[in-house]
């Protein structure tokens, strides 16, 4: 039986995969620490993209993008402040949040999330 971590690993490959289909270019993945984790960083154009992945089976434990509430908004927002001073780049560069839903086999992708 595989493990949560290997589930979200593969869900993770599926939007990675999913988002370079839409023109996206990935960064890096699963970057962060204890404090905090941010799944994917990306370009999309100009932007720089943090995305989270959620994936729910189905409805029965609600929509797979509701589990990405404030306090967990929070923690990827700090996430993407720390990649930014370890990348050397400033505030002021443009980017924005995104979430990747997968629920069953649907993906929505939902840009500027938060």
């Amino acid at each position: 039986m595989r493990n949560n971590r290997e589930i979200g690993s593969e869900f993770e490959d599926t939007a990675a995969a999913y988002l370079e289909s839409k023109g996206y270019v990935i960064l890096e993945r699963n970057f962060g620490d204890r404090k905090g984790e941010i799944d994917i960083i990306a370009k999309d154009g100009r932007e720089l993209v943090f995305i989270e992945v959620k994936y729910r089976r189905n409805l029965e434990k609600g929509d797979p993008a509701e589990a990405v509430h404030f306090s967990k908004q929070k923690k990827i927002r700090d996430a993407a402040r720390r990649y930014l001073y370890r990348c050397h780049l400033g505030e002021d560069i443009p980017c924005r949040f995104d979430v990747v839903a997968i629920l069953g086999q649907e993906i929505r992708l939902i840009k500027d999330a938060f």
